[in-house]
């Protein structure tokens, strides 16, 4: 009972399986924040990685877009410099028959002749630009719409059946399809 008793009072014999113990746990603890080290280490590189990542695609996608509309405006300013080209090349042959018609009036005695050259003018103008999609639109004797009309001037109404009607047409009103490109400028009765 001795040695048993000895072994059990014996510091060295319990504190040498006590520091292995300690030194083993010492150094899962040390491997432990190696590892957790590495590990964050490793997480921080991945992330650092990952937020190059999308700062270049998000660059790349800025740049894209900035490009996009510095194009598109581009294309805008040209498109608005020759949207008209269409129409006026469709007016150009009016514009020499105008052309030779002066040349011909020149020498001419008949005024018929002078009249229905410029009804034939009028009429191929008129038609070029139907074709186009401008029309006229009439107002006289319709009730006043200042959707498309411009009141100049109110008067006193000739007859009952013409209060807010419209009693003259001083110019008149045209429409590109469906848009008023130009207000008929009216006389209305009061």
């Amino acid at each position: 009972m001795e040695n048993n008793d000895n072994l059990d009072n014996n510091p060295e014999v319990n504190d040498d399986s006590g520091l292995d113990q300690t030194d083993n746990l010492n150094q899962n603890e040390e491997k432990t924040d190696e590892n957790s080290a590495k590990t964050e280490e490793k997480q921080g590189e991945d992330t650092a990685s990952k937020l190059a990542d999308l700062n270049d695609k998000y660059l790349r996608l800025y740049s894209e877009f900035d490009n996009f509309r510095k194009r598109t405006h581009k294309e805008k300013v040209d498109y608005l410099k020759t949207a008209n080209e269409e129409v006026l090349k469709a007016i150009l042959p009016v514009i020499d028959d105008f052309e030779r018609a002066i040349k011909a009036n020149e020498n001419v005695t008949d005024v018929k002749a002078i009249k229905d050259g410029v009804h034939l003018i009028y009429n191929k103008l008129k038609n070029t630009t139907q074709q186009k999609g401008l029309t006229s639109f009439d107002c006289k004797g319709e009730v006043f719409d200042a959707d498309i009309m411009e009141a100049i001037t109110h008067i006193p109404a000739p007859s009952d059946e013409l209060k807010g009607k419209v009693v003259d047409e001083l110019e008149k009103g045209y429409k590109l399809g469906d848009k008023v490109i130009r207000f008929a400028k009216v006389v209305v009765g009061s």
